[in-house]
């Protein structure tokens, strides 16, 4: 990150911002710290309730409503997919027209209506008693009706369009709380996103073990409407806040969007300019390169052009504008091979809380661990890992690399990818450890039977995983944040759930297509419901195949990546 715009000089007012009388905010009554714990404390509740939802998901589909295993992770992942995808369309509202703070209220309200009727729908769902299928055991199975399963997917998926609003929304927002021109709140606004994260962790971790204990053992209609009471909770939490937050002054009236977007149409319209008249014409307009990127696609300088046939009442575009557009694409190749990421980060709540489900769970003689409780350990990590990373990592790094943040954020985020491989590696040779399991015992066609093998065997993944989380997706979020044009910060956020809702799109995908490529003769897939039978180990070792190359591309782009140093 660049440091020249900072001013050491304190003012008291903060540019560009005003408070919530619409008055220029005060550098001590506003902002920083005593906003983004409002702001963190709601992101916190947001987390515990979305993680409540999704961790045991895969659970519920193939319990209560009955679904094969296949079926249910498919379902999971495109849940999770679209749940990642929406807040691109709540940052564009945000960006464009609302702004982030009435956009994260209305999301919140709409959010705590999916709630309560994801608890409406687990109660009618409770009580029924059509489409019973009796099995040979003394037990049955009752599955709900279709009308109900239904109601249950549109309530989860209104779930999922709340969200979308809120989350990329509250980052951006507490991100905009610290002034970058400030030395103080610039070196602060760094120790946000770890802080952010932290305090998330933290939320999931707590979901983790109460809800889906809850959910396992005492009822679904609880361990779904505790989500929904909590995020009324955090509403009124993030109301608490108003007065103390800054609010950012839109510099253009007209949208970035449609700003950038200009650009690539103006370009497009002079494609066949020649290049010695480009250059004539940014000589002429004193727009000459004045930044390092500038010399990178310099093929959008065009857009400083009027289009043939518009010299009369048309308007070039700005060399700002050109910078911004260039900003924009020069995150795109990053941006995609950070994909990869999304694919990998979709399996722990879905195929290895599945095989959880088979090991041994138990804690003393009276008590079992809910298969979904293990995902703790990601969450764990996290919490113990981000204090250290923040307060001795960075320090000691930083002396010897003078960065203020210790390592560049594209370094930060290649360390995550390439501890990915290794988590992948790590959760195929468990996975082949669980199968010589199942065989030794001869239980391989015994798929409810509890396999003599401790679930512990599962943490080293989890504990990998929440390793990798601390570089790469802390890493996103600030890269993205920091490389985005001011206007865009919401987007910025957005583009990282984005990475992990296509991620899960691609999984989903990648699952279905090779369950019915490997069982295509009637035979036992690689995702069999007898997971006995199954080979999640060739998945896994697919990925760390996949992963390793998308690290090798990912280097590529990393080194020829140029900073953009005007965004703030």
């Amino acid at each position: 990150m660049d440091n020249s715009h900072i001013s050491e000089a304190p003012s008291l007012d903060v540019d560009s911002t005003v408070d919530h009388n619409d008055h220029p905010a005060k550098r001590s009554s506003s902002g920083a710290w005593k906003s983004a714990s409002f702001i963190i404390g709601n992101a916190i509740v947001e987390r515990f309730a979305f993680k409540g939802i999704e961790t045991n998901l895969i659970n519920y589909l193939t319990g209560r409503l009955g679904e094969s295993t296949a079926a249910a992770a498919s379902n999971v992942n495109m849940w999770a997919g679209i749940a990642t995808l929406t807040p691109l369309l709540g940052a564009s509202i945000a960006d464009s027209c609302l702004g982030q703070y009435c956009t994260i209220l209305l999301s919140s309200l709409l959010y705590i209506l999916g709630l309560g009727l994801l608890t409406l729908s687990a109660l009618l769902t409770s009580g029924s008693r059509s489409n019973c299928i009796s099995s040979n055991r003394i037990t049955s199975s009752c599955y709900p009706s279709h009308l109900q399963a239904v109601f249950f997917f549109i309530s989860l998926y209104v779930v999922a369009v709340g969200q979308g609003g809120v989350k990329p929304c509250l980052q951006a927002f507490g991100a905009d709380q610290f002034d970058q021109r400030n030395e103080e709140e610039c070196k602060a606004k760094s120790s946000f996103f770890n802080w952010w994260y932290f305090g998330l962790a933290g939320g999931v971790a707590v979901s983790i073990l109460i809800l889906s204990y809850i959910q396992d053992n005492v009822s679904w209609i609880l361990g779904f409407g505790i989500p929904c009471i909590f995020m009324v909770v955090g509403l009124l939490l993030f109301l608490l806040g108003t007065r103390t937050y800054r609010y950012s002054i839109k510099k253009d009236e007209k949208s970035p969007f449609r700003r950038i977007g200009r650009v690539f149409v103006a370009t497009a319209k002079n494609w066949r300019t020649p290049p010695p008249l480009v250059a004539a014409e940014e000589m002429a307009q004193g727009n000459l390169p004045h930044q390092p990127g500038s010399y990178q696609f310099k093929f959008l300088n065009k857009a400083l052009l009027l289009p043939r046939g518009s010299e009369k009442n048309g308007k070039a575009c700005s060399i700002d504008d050109v910078e911004e557009a260039k900003a924009v694409l020069r995150l795109f190749p990053i941006w995609l091979v950070c994909l990869g990421y999304g694919i990998v980060s979709a399996q722990p709540s879905t195929l290895f809380t599945k095989q959880a489900t088979t090991l041994d769970r138990s804690i003393g003689s009276n008590f079992q661990m809910a298969a979904a409780s293990l995902q703790v350990f990601r969450a764990l990590t996290l919490l113990i890992l981000i204090p250290i990373y923040d307060r001795i990592f960075v320090p000691i790094t930083s002396s010897f690399t003078r960065k203020p943040s210790g390592i560049t954020m594209l370094q930060r985020i290649g360390t995550g990818i390439f501890l990915f491989i290794i988590t992948m590696v790590i959760a195929a040779l468990v996975e082949l450890k669980r199968l010589k399991t199942a065989e030794e015992y001869q239980v391989v066609d015994m798929p409810k039977a509890t396999l003599p093998m401790k679930a512990w065997w599962l943490v080293p993944q989890f504990i990998f995983f929440g390793i990798s989380d601390l570089f790469t997706s802390v890493g996103m979020q600030e890269f993205f944040c920091d490389q985005f044009p001011n206007e865009l910060r919401s987007v910025a956020v957005s583009l990282c759930s984005l990475t992990s809702g296509l991620g899960s799109l691609l999984s989903s995908s990648l699952i279905s297509v090779i369950g019915k490529i490997t069982s295509g003769d009637g035979g036992d897939g690689w995702f069999s419901d007898n997971l006995n039978r199954a080979h999640l180990d060739y998945f896994y070792w697919l990925l760390a195949g996949f992963t390793a190359i998308e690290f090798a591309v990912y280097l590529f782009f990393a080194k020829c990546y140029i900073y953009n140093t005007s965004t703030t």
